[in-house]
């Protein structure tokens, strides 16, 4: 039977089930990525593991996230994780040298290939022809461990490109038309396959900028053909001997179909605060911005920096406004100074900033209050930027160099320029240097873990219990992310390897209070959360599993979950639950309380039950999606409790 690219990969890698949509498989990882804010992590699950050496073919560490050296939270931080990649066989990339996803990219990625990360993003390597997604930390401790990757078979989407890009208009809005079309629900249970002569357009890099935002889909990854153009690619980073041809087989057929005229396509931005609240251009223009930001693993390549210094290059930017310039990669940054772009930018007003995540992820650059932020960056959920009440616009490099110009955002095309005809280096930089290399066995068996006051272990967990009585400590509504669940940014990320001062962020974007009340109830058999749909978008962080869990949820009741989210729930034994009647919903009120019975004996006797709620005279029916060996790992408490007793 003639298969695509991402049965193929999955074919390839599959050591466990069926592939058949919706039955979960188990995959073979030949990579892994981890950065600095979910790593600290992984590298304690290592070594409570006693892992003696990586079984992957490479496995990277970066720190990228929590750079601001504010105290000596973050500097420990990272010479826990030089001495970890050291100790256990990993790549190590040091602070400044880039995001993880561009680095991994330029570096180490291949075509064939799986690829597993600790941060949602990972998607973006599937770019190179590789199967890459993002998992929660411990799902990649396991894989670096040599198990391998539970996770349901997605379908296949398959996305034909058409005809060409117009003037001013780039890879961003590419992906910002699938948004329009399918919000952030669209990829769930998918992956995103692109094909067609449209391709021919897209360099390795606008590539990247398409596949990273896949995750803001919701989808289990995204797919590109290995062919002529990252064959280039990967020559031009003297790599050509890591390059296979991959492509789908001549019939080849698709779960779904869809196509996208690139000629048809105008400039689109995503207003606050969700990527897939996409509008047309012509519907902002005009409103006043406070800050411009061109960087992050959205849009991380040459190109994306280069345009914006040929649009304002011998041009001052409007008063009022900073541009934020976050170069993605040093190998990237010495390009652009070498072809003189950094000076352009700098000579118009712009700020530049060190290589990494940076105000991404709210490790700095927060806007004003009250003000309009337009950056290029994948996500504007509420507060993270790094300002709780934010205001934060997504778009492309040209539309952000245009709005800086005039304090507003501004169609690029309005500007009276003709577009930028760029050129590539005609010498371009590589850097090995980058990635630290794996020390050799007997060397890394001597070497000691660092550990700074800041890192603690994580504390025990005990078995599910067969009959909880469970308080509704929050109800919420549609698409609460990970970042409302438990912030990001430089207030929060330097506690990620210090579970309970991390814990005391817990939700308080959404309701300050609960911190102290769920910690009330760990003595008492714990408590549940009620959500809409999609619940835990966005970040693979597992904090935002864990955190809830230290302060005692043991329900999550919801319409439905992100994938990664869901998977991090069950890790750490939080039962996640949905509706069998979705209009159930209404019925339950903070407050509530969920009574749950002879549930060791219900979960595995099906995947429907009902539970009553006290002093109401109510039953809901709710349903699971757990497999068997997630069964298990749910009775015994969570993953960790499962492994050491499979030892």
């Amino acid at each position: 039977m003639p298969l695509n690219i991402t049965q193929k990969l999955i074919k390839d890698h599959l050591v466990a089930g069926k592939m058949e949509a919706g039955e979960e498989i188990g995959l073979k990882i030949d990579q892994t990525l981890t950065q600095d804010a979910t790593g600290t992590l992984v590298m304690l699950e290592l070594e409570a593991m006693d892992l003696e050496r990586a079984k992957t073919e490479a496995s990277a560490q970066y720190v990228d996230h929590n750079l601001i050296q504010v105290d000596s939270k973050n500097p420990d931080d990272h010479l826990f994780l030089q001495s970890a990649t050291r100790r256990f066989g990993l790549y190590y990339s040091r602070p400044g040298n880039g995001v993880s996803h561009p680095v991994h990219m330029q570096r180490l990625a291949k075509p064939g290939k799986t690829l597993l990360g600790s941060d949602s993003h990972t998607c973006a390597n599937g770019c190179m022809g590789m199967l890459a997604m993002g998992a929660g930390g411990i799902d990649v401790a396991l894989a670096i461990a040599g198990e391998p990757f539970y996770v349901k078979m997605p379908k296949v989407w398959g996305i034909n490109l058409t005809g060409k890009l117009p003037d001013w208009v780039s890879a961003k809005d590419i992906i910002f038309e699938l948004l329009r079309r399918h919000d952030v629900k669209g990829g769930v249970g998918k992956v995103i396959e692109y094909f067609g002569p449209g391709l021919k357009e897209l360099s390795a890099m606008d590539r990247h900028v398409i596949a990273n935002m896949g995750a803001e889909l919701g989808a289990t990854g995204t797919v590109f053909p290995s062919d002529k153009e990252i064959k280039r690619f990967l020559k031009e980073q003297d790599r050509e001997d890591d390059w296979t041809e991959l492509s789908a087989d001549k019939d080849a057929t698709y779960d779904i179909y869809e196509e996208i005229d690139l000629s048809e396509l105008e400039p689109l931005v995503a207003k606050p605060s969700s990527p897939g609240n996409v509008v047309s251009i012509s519907e902002l223009v005009g409103t006043p911005i406070y800050q411009s930001y061109i960087g992050s693993s959205a849009n991380p390549g040459f190109r994306d920096f280069a345009v914006a210094a040929q649009i304002v290059h011998d041009k001052q930017i409007a008063d009022g406004v900073s541009l934020d310039i976050n170069p993605t990669s040093r190998q990237m940054l010495t390009d652009l100074v070498k072809e003189s772009h950094i000076a352009s930018l700098l000579q118009s007003g712009a700020r530049m900033h060190q290589a990494g995540c940076n105000g991404c992820i709210g490790m700095g650059q927060a806007p004003a209050t009250g003000r309009n932020s337009l950056r290029t960056t994948p996500r504007n959920f509420p507060g993270r930027s790094g300002t709780k009440e934010d205001s934060v616009y997504l778009c492309s490099p040209e539309t952000a160099a245009a709005s800086a110009l005039t304090g507003q955002i501004t169609d690029p095309r309005t500007l009276g320029m003709d577009y930028p005809k760029l050129k590539d280096p005609k010498n371009p930089t590589n850097d090995i240097s980058l990635l630290d290399t794996p020390l050799p066995l007997e060397e890394a068996k001597k070497v000691e873990l660092y550990k700074g006051p800041n890192i603690a272990s994580i504390p025990k967990m005990d078995e599910m219990d067969d009959h909880l009585e469970l308080p509704i400590l929050l109800k919420m509504g549609d698409n609460i992310s990970t970042d409302e669940i438990l912030a990001g940014g430089a207030r929060v990320l330097p506690f990620r390897s210090n579970l309970p001062e991390i814990s005391k962020f817990t939700f308080e974007i959404i309701d300050d209070t609960y911190y102290k009340r769920g910690k009330a109830t760990v003595d008492k058999g714990g408590h549940a959360v009620v959500g809409g749909y999609n619940y835990g978008q966005g970040s693979s962080r597992e904090h935002a599993a864990l955190a809830p869990r230290y302060l005692g949820l043991r329900v999550a009741l919801v319409k439905d979950f992100a994938r990664i989210h869901w998977q991090n729930l069950v890790n750490f034994g939080v039962l996640p639950l949905t509706f069998v009647n979705e209009e159930d919903y209404d019925l339950l009120s903070s407050g509530d309380v969920l009574e749950l019975t002879d549930m060791r004996n219900k979960i595995q006797q099906g995947n429907q039950f009902s539970i009553k709620v006290k002093d109401k005279d109510q039953e809901i029916n709710v349903q699971h999606a757990l497999s068997e060996r997630q069964l298990e790992i749910m009775l015994k408490g969570g993953i960790i409790n499962w492994v050491k007793n499979k030892q």
